[in-house]
């Protein structure tokens, strides 16, 4: 049975979010493929989307940044985190090589682990990098010039970087300087059928009430608004995390059993950060989304480019978030047309074609 060692980012679910696509498509050209998951990603996100066989292997394959929260990162935290996975560098590489030599690839895959490309080339195994970004891009604008061990820790991200056979840049990314050879591939989602009746049954919400997502991916947001979120007649809110008692305007996904990727085809509007998965999924369903924005990562203004061009959008800024003054915004973005109809969902099919030859 053809395996593919898959080294994914546990920074949020957006990585995850890119691979799965690329492996269910790419099993459509290599009969009989499994997947081995090295990542600190929970099994509850593959298992209602994964359709090739697969094993979990548990373990964190990068930092990427360290957050207080989805909106805020700790710059800190994000270097100390960094400076103890760096610590015995080579060894890491050397153990993590190890485990892939065992396991017997016939390619590995990295999103976007430098570790997981690092211990690829070091097993002597073809080695794939895929993403909208890397971290180096992400780490460099917090660099300190009297620290010299972030110059030193950014170095290391590129060298292993460099190892990668190609690095296959999805759409709309980045322009990663890092790797020796970059092919570009199209946006990536599986956005699925709406199930808009089911779901407004579950809520309750009358026939002029609209139902807006509040989700910012894998990384929690604890305390929204919620009085304000309660105070707003004409909406429903699905908040991903836990709700207090006693509001009837908001509800828990978790307590509507339905699959995240239902609820997300079938709300009227998603208020987010600007995430890869979430982005281009919803771009892709037509749904409005307005975001958040954080100004300090690297990929935000890709993806914002993106919203504008091809989906609708408005931005909601994060006073205006903290405060509850949510429907300038959302009114904005429920009334907005995209102002060119967005690019296919080809990276799936774009990365597999490549990474088939492989095998």
């Amino acid at each position: 049975m053809p395996l593919i060692w898959c080294s994914i980012s546990g920074h949020g679910y957006g990585h995850a979010a890119q691979v799965v696509p690329v492996l269910n498509a790419l099993a459509r050209l290599v009969p009989g493929l499994k997947a081995l998951l090295r990542t600190s990603v929970p099994a509850a996100f593959f298992e209602p989307r994964l359709t090739i066989p697969w094993n979990l292997s548990p373990a964190r394959q990068d930092i990427g940044c360290i957050q207080n929260g989805p909106l805020s990162i700790d710059v800190a935290g994000t270097w100390s985190a960094h400076r103890a996975l760096h610590a015995d560098w080579d060894k890491k590489i050397e153990a993590e090589a190890a485990l892939i030599r065992q396991a017997g690839p016939a390619l590995v895959l990295s999103d976007v682990s430098h570790l997981g490309i690092a211990a690829g080339s070091a097993a002597g195994l073809p080695t794939i990098g895929l993403c909208s970004l890397s971290w180096d891009l992400v780490l460099e604008p917090f660099v300190d010039p009297a620290e010299p061990a972030h110059a030193a820790i950014v170095s290391q991200i590129r060298e292993a970087y460099a190892k990668a056979d190609c690095f296959l840049l999805v759409a709309p990314g980045l322009a990663v300087t890092a790797f020796r050879q970059v092919r570009d591939v199209g946006p990536i989602a599986e956005p699925t059928e709406p199930k808009t009746a089911t779901l407004r049954h579950a809520v309750g919400a009358q026939t002029s009430e609209k139902i807006v997502l509040v989700g910012f991916g894998g990384i929690a947001l604890t305390s929204p608004p919620f009085d304000h979120m309660e105070a707003m007649h004409g909406f429903r809110f699905l908040f991903d995390g836990p709700v207090p008692d006693g509001l009837s305007r908001v509800s828990s996904l978790s307590a509507l059993g339905l699959p995240f990727k239902h609820i997300l085809a079938s709300v009227d509007l998603v208020l987010t950060k600007p995430g890869y998965g979430t982005t281009v999924e919803s771009v892709a369903l037509g749904i409005p989304v307005v975001y958040v924005r954080r100004y300090n990562f690297a990929d935000e203004q890709s993806l914002v480019d993106y919203l504008t061009r091809h989906g609708r959008s408005a931005e909601l800024s994060l006073d205006d978030f903290s405060r509850g003054q949510w429907e300038p915004a959302i009114r904005h973005a429920l009334a907005e047309s995209p102002a060119t109809p967005p690019p296919p969902l080809s990276g799936a099919r774009d990365a597999a074609s490549i990474l088939h030859r492989y095998f």
